[in-house]
């Protein structure tokens, strides 16, 4: 699965991790992810996300 990075930030979205701090279970794909999830850091939405390649 593709990582994502926050546009504004940097904070990489690793789906093989998930995010802890909103709920989201090691393996969910970041197309998976609802919609009101925003980053843990900064809170952007997911459309300031882009695919990262490892």
């Amino acid at each position: 699965m593709k990582k994502y990075k926050c546009l504004l930030c940097g904070y990489i979205y690793d789906p093989a991790v998930g995010d802890s701090s909103s709920g989201v279970a090691a393996g969910t794909a970041f197309e998976d992810l609802p919609d009101d999830w925003v980053c843990p850091d900064c809170g952007a939405s997911k459309d300031e996300f882009e695919a990262v390649n490892d």
